[in-house]
């Protein structure tokens, strides 16, 4: 018997969760420590504490608009 893993749901990931799916797609590793910094600077989350992964990326490009 072989165990398939639970489903992700994009629209609620744990912190967790979202760290190893954008590590996994990105060419430079996302730590937990990274999106918690997003979070406290805005990046939006539910009320659980799990994170949307359209509106986080929908974040991303917007402060991507900003510069520095």
């Amino acid at each position: 018997m072989t165990t398939e893993p639970a489903p992700v749901n994009p629209n609620r990931l744990t912190v967790e969760q979202a760290a190893r799916l954008l590590s996994a797609a990105s060419p430079r590793p996302v730590s937990v420590a990274m999106l918690r910094e997003d979070i406290v600077a805005g990046a939006p989350s539910n009320a659980d504490g799990t994170i949307n992964l359209v509106h986080y990326a929908a974040w991303l490009v917007k402060e991507m608009g900003r510069g520095d």
